[in-house]
């Protein structure tokens, strides 16, 4: 089954993560909360 990380991924929306395996994995296991920031001035966005 796949989960929210691999479905991220597919679509093209992950570019870098620190440690994907362990993050997928707990992805899979439990429901988690994520804290989104956004800087309209950077040439790219960061979410984390």
């Amino acid at each position: 089954m796949r989960n929210a990380y691999d479905i991220l991924e597919e679509r093209g929306l992950v570019k870098q993560c620190s440690h994907p395996e362990e993050l997928r994995e707990l992805m899979g296991k439990e429901k988690l909360t994520f804290y989104i920031g956004f800087d309209p001035t950077a040439d790219s966005l960061h979410i984390g």
